[in-house]
């Protein structure tokens, strides 16, 4: 198969596999429907309060998978694929961004989904590991200081793309520098109800000992 056409497929599997609601199914394999309850999101910060924290977790854990899969697996498929390896750079970016695009707005739920960050840390993970480090690092101490998941999220949001500026200037064309900016401009936008709720100071901090 020829690269553009396989390259295409697995835009398509990318998309898809980032479309799976996995915060929605397990709310439903518990007869809660997660878009009715708490922030109505989809994502694992809600699942862990309104289902449950073992299945916010699981969330959580298999919204990252769904972005790394694509990022850092899908190249290497296509590399064997083809026999090109060495000169495939960017297609991790580009898949990557079709997996959160998927879980942002995806097909099987009307183009209504999740933020994004959990998926957007999978596929850091597989193209950009050392920013991404750094914004988990900065992710942690905001959390544990104030306890906004949302407000952390923005922070690392901001935080990984300077890191990316840094770290990665000058390689790949400033491809991965570019791509961080805007994968965490989504991010942000995709908080706009939280920065309301933030300004307002009726945000919910996260309480490790409650459901809700």
């Amino acid at each position: 198969m020829q690269l553009g056409l396989i390259s295409i497929l697995f835009c398509a599997v990318s998309y898809l596999s980032g479309a799976i609601p996995f915060g929605f199914l397990f709310g439903l394999a518990r007869g809660i429907d997660v878009r009715e309850e708490g922030s109505g999101n989809i994502g694992a910060t809600n699942v862990f309060r309104t289902v449950g924290k073992g299945w916010g977790v699981l969330t959580f854990i298999l919204d990252v998978v769904k972005g790394f899969i694509p990022a850092f697996l899908l190249p290497l498929a296509v590399g064997r694929m083809t026999d090109a390896y060495g000169e495939l750079p960017g297609l991790g970016v580009l898949f990557g961004i079709w997996a959160v695009a998927g879980h942002n707005w995806p097909v099987f739920l009307g183009f209504k989904g999740g933020k994004g960050v959990a998926t957007t840390a999978g596929v850091l993970l597989g193209v950009a590991w050392e920013s991404a480090l750094i914004g988990l690092v900065a992710w942690l101490v905001i959390f544990l200081s104030v306890r906004y998941v949302s407000l952390a999220s923005m922070s690392a949001a901001l935080i990984i793309p300077a890191a990316g500026w840094w770290l990665y200037v000058g390689d790949d064309y400033f491809l991965r520098p570019v791509v961080l900016s805007l994968l965490g401009a989504v991010v942000i936008m995709r908080h706009h109800a939280n920065i309301e709720r933030l300004r307002k100071g009726t945000e919910n901090r996260f309480r490790f000992g409650k459901k809700g």
